[in-house]
């Protein structure tokens, strides 16, 4: 699933960002200082306070254990409690925690794949784009375990660093090493043209293939929990929509206070306001399990990106004249 997406980044566009600093500086700001806090902040609020009695006190969800952590039948651990469960320990922890935490996975992703097709509907600067792409996705390597592993950690959930370790290992390290190493020897081998209008238009479809079959997989497992309380992606949902929202106008606001160019302002706000839902759901199924609550909201993550940030493409393409430089341009 994150192969096709690393492929594509052409990652000699870094050397460009250079040229582009204000941009690339506000989507790192964005991204990494203000988006997982204003998450785990806002789903706290709605899920932890607001929510918190609809979605139930006494709601529980069965997690995974942590890699290499025995504890006996009974202990506490965080949040949580270690149960005996079909004859596997796991942990008994607050349904809505669960919850929080696919919302952490989820705030601390910024997107690197889908942001090349909504900075394109905006008639934003796609080279930039690309720019900013492979940046995140090299911060991603960074920072993605240590913010993960602090927020999951202060909102009282398990933090299991091995396998949050592994999880960047294998579903951002690996695809990095492996699309760079692959995309440099096909392009060698066939040149630049075959390998974008013929290797990426067989490759594309896998990633879709194998996001829906996780997708459906994830409701399977879910379906009784949505079915006896229908509302539960509604109570998920309204956290990550004002969250998108929030970090949308936020970029976009300091684009135009940076006096930046239209073309450069629209995918600079874009990339933070959308999600990589793909490593977020493939490392909520790892740390969690794939029945937990914390794979369902990186799913619900995945339902409301398409229809908000086409709401959001619009509204850039409708405040263009916000940007006097490139009003005319557009």
């Amino acid at each position: 699933m994150m192969y096709p997406i690393m492929v594509k980044i052409d990652f000699a566009e870094v050397i460009k960002a250079c040229k582009s600093g204000k941009p690339v500086l506000l989507t790192l700001f964005v991204n990494w200082a203000v988006k997982p806090f204003t998450m785990y902040g806002i789903a706290l609020f709605f899920l932890g306070t607001v929510f918190y009695g609809l979605i139930g006190p006494e709601a529980v969800d069965h997690v995974k254990m942590p890699f290499s952590l025995d504890l006996p039948v009974g202990a506490a651990y965080g949040a949580g409690k270690v149960i005996m469960a079909n004859g596997v320990k796991v942990l008994e922890v607050p349904l809505w925690r669960s919850y929080l935490a696919g919302c952490i996975l989820l705030g601390i992703a910024p997107c690197t794949a889908m942001v090349l097709v909504w900075g394109f509907l905006a008639r934003g600067n796609d080279g930039l784009t690309l720019v900013m792409v492979a940046i995140n996705s090299l911060t991603m390597l960074v920072l993605y375990g240590v913010l993960g592993g602090f927020l999951l950690g202060v909102g009282r959930l398990p933090v299991p660093w091995q396998a949050l370790v592994l999880s960047i290992g294998i579903y951002v390290a690996l695809p990095l090493v492996a699309g760079y190493i692959s995309r440099k020897a096909i392009i060698n081998a066939n040149g630049e043209a075959w390998f974008r209008e013929k290797f990426l238009h067989i490759l594309t479809p896998i990633t879709i293939i194998a996001l829906l079959i996780t997708l459906m997989l994830l409701f399977s497992f879910k379906g009784e929990v949505i079915i006896s309380n229908p509302l539960t992606i509604l109570w998920i949902a309204i956290p990550l929509f004002i969250q998108t929202n929030l970090i949308y106008w936020l970029g976009y606001g300091l684009a135009r206070w940076l006096r930046l160019e239209y073309r450069d302002a629209a995918p600079a706000a874009m990339i933070g306001a959308s999600n990589h839902f793909e490593v977020a759901i493939a490392t909520a199924t790892m740390l969690f399990g794939l029945s937990s609550g914390a794979a369902l909201a990186t799913v619900v993550g995945v339902l409301i990106e398409v229809p908000v940030m086409l709401m959001l493409v619009k509204i850039c393409l409708k405040t263009t004249h916000w940007f006097q430089r490139e009003a005319a341009a557009i």
